[in-house]
């Protein structure tokens, strides 16, 4: 199958299916008429449309449709006439969907584009004094330092957005934010405080009690902890432990967030060879390139890379033979 045949199709279909045609339509400039409630109501459907495609195939492949989406909205704001009452909503958008826009590049391991995006949402929340805005912006940033190993960073703003999370008091907002606490803890060998904040993290998912809890932390429940559990396990040298973790996270996610699956295999390929289980991890490093077809993440490729380079220096006949695989993967996805 050509992979990225597959992908511009799904897309297409997607794209087609979900986000809203009149939204591209909007009052054009110079014309009259106003921007209404319904036109704002497309608009966020668009970047509702635009989290399940992410979650769906990645950030690779979908961030030129966010970056399309956050231009419409720009446009709006500067060449359309709307009430007051619109005004905040509009430039609230234009911040969610900076930040979604920040996360796809994340993802697609082009860091220094997230940050500008994260800047730009940053002053939009800044200006709005929106806390959820802000706390999403914080939250994000602390994925980000502790992916590029700056995890003092990444818990000072975990402690910013959960310090703003406790005046809205949703349970699952603060469980997020306690994992990504115990994530950066893990980094700075703090075991025994980063084994605490997780613990609160599990406790304040179970005890979700109706409040709401904003849009964005959907994603955010048991397989996430789970992951969270096993990666604070690897930082901690604990492979054999990590894996029961990550077999636990992966066996909770749900299908539709077809990138975390392919994540989560791949990690969990990555403990199996450290514990030893030499078979069993090549088995699922090359189980995993079924996910990686419909799947294009910097992240995931970035993990891809690293399973292969471990089993390289395994000296197992199972080893050879899947790093023969993956390499071949990699080579193709490369020249594609």
């Amino acid at each position: 199958m050509d992979r990225r045949a597959f992908l511009a199709d799904s897309l297409g279909a997607a794209t087609a299916v979900r986000l809203p045609a009149s939204a591209q339509s909007l009052t054009p400039p110079g014309k009259s008429g106003a921007i209404g409630t319904a036109h704002l109501l497309e608009l966020r459907e668009g970047l509702r449309s635009l989290f399940q495609l992410d979650d769906a195939y990645g950030g690779d492949e979908v961030r030129s449709l966010a970056v399309r989406h956050l231009r419409r909205v720009r446009r709006i704001i500067n060449t359309s006439e709307y009430p007051d009452t619109i005004s905040r909503q509009l430039q609230l958008l234009v911040g969610e969907s900076a930040v979604h826009c920040g996360w796809l590049a994340y993802d697609a391991n082009d860091q220094d584009t997230a940050r500008l995006y994260w800047g730009e949402a940053l002053t939009t929340a800044t200006i709005l004094r929106d806390l959820n805005l802000e706390i999403m912006i914080f939250c994000a940033m602390s994925l980000q330092a502790c992916h590029e190993d700056r995890p003092r960073d990444g818990l000072d703003l975990a402690r910013a957005a959960q310090t703003r999370a406790a005046r809205l008091g949703s349970p699952v907002l603060r469980s997020l934010i306690a994992a990504r606490e115990a994530r950066a803890l893990s980094l700075l060998g703090e075991g025994k405080s980063a084994t605490q904040r997780l613990s609160e993290a599990m406790r304040l998912v179970d005890r979700a009690d109706g409040r709401p809890s904003p849009e964005w932390t959907a994603f955010h429940g048991h397989a996430e902890l789970d992951f969270t559990q096993g990666l604070l396990y690897t930082e901690l040298g604990h492979h054999h432990s990590a894996v029961q973790f990550l077999r636990a996270a992966l066996a909770h996610q749900d299908r539709t967030y077809g990138r975390n699956r392919a994540l989560y295999r791949l990690t969990l390929a990555r403990s199996l060879v450290k514990a030893g289980e030499i078979d069993e991890g090549a088995a699922h490093a090359v189980g995993s390139l079924e996910h990686l077809e419909e799947v294009e993440s910097g992240r995931v490729t970035k993990r891809l890379g690293e399973v292969t380079d471990l089993l390289r220096h395994r000296d197992a006949k199972t080893a050879r033979r899947a790093v023969d695989e993956l390499t071949e993967y990699i080579h193709a996805r490369e020249v594609a």
